[in-house]
């Protein structure tokens, strides 16, 4: 455990290199609290796909996001994502999903309501670790730690398709490789906030890592900035 007061702790990265499942059981291991950030596009995505608005249409989904009510069961450990009462946290993984959020999180007006949400969310709960694309470089520049985590495309794909295979929804390969990939262009070339690694941040390649050697390194090296600080 650590004191969680004004901690935070970023992880950002490509999909498929683990942030999700990574931040999770770090924040487990040191006492903080956890933030997907990407499940908060994936859910305005998913507003976008169910009132038919054009995902290019940055105004009308920030708009409808606004009045969507997009928030966190901090009740469950990690928490779930929900559209008002609603649980999506199943939902938003679904390729319909994954095909649309890099184009609408590209928005600059979706990304501003987003971010000053994440923020509200870490002054709310100052014991943070929150991943996504943007969170060391944009979010919060001046965190605690910042993590960058890559990983060969070859290997991000398989784990996906296992993790969709686990969730009951099998998708081939040559599917889940193509979403990736376009994925990777959209938000690496985005003009509003691209994915990239930090100045500063500490790198992990979990291409040869399992998750519990992805985790002992984070904990490692956050304890190490921790204790500095």
């Amino acid at each position: 455990m650590v004191d969680p007061q004004g901690v935070i702790l970023t992880i950002d990265g490509p999909a498929g290199t683990g942030k999700t499942s990574a931040a999770t059981q770090l924040a487990a291991r040191l006492g903080l609290e956890v933030l997907d950030t990407g499940s908060m596009y994936r859910a305005a995505t998913l507003v976008a796909i169910e009132q038919e608005i054009d995902i290019t249409d940055g105004g009308a989904i920030a708009q409808a996001i606004e009045q969507a009510h997009i928030g966190f069961d901090w009740t469950q450990q990690p928490p779930r994502i929900c559209i008002g009462d609603r649980d999506v946290s199943d939902r938003i993984r679904e390729l319909d999903v994954s095909s649309a959020v890099s184009i609408v999180s590209a928005h600059k007006a979706i990304r501003d309501v987003m971010v000053e949400r994440q923020r509200d969310i870490a002054t709310a709960h100052p014991g943070l670790v929150t991943e996504g694309r943007d969170q060391g470089s944009v979010v919060f520049p001046n965190a605690t730690a910042r993590f960058f985590l890559a990983a060969d495309v070859g290997v991000r794909v398989k784990r996906r398709a296992h993790q969709m295979e686990e969730a009951g929804k099998p998708i081939s390969e040559s599917a889940i490789r193509e979403n990736i990939e376009s994925r990777d262009q959209i938000d690496t070339s985005r003009t509003e906030a691209p994915l990239r690694c930090p100045p500063g941040a500490i790198i992990v390649d979990t291409s040869k890592l399992s998750l519990a050697e992805v985790v002992d390194v984070l904990e490692k090296e956050s304890r190490a900035v921790l204790d500095r600080s």
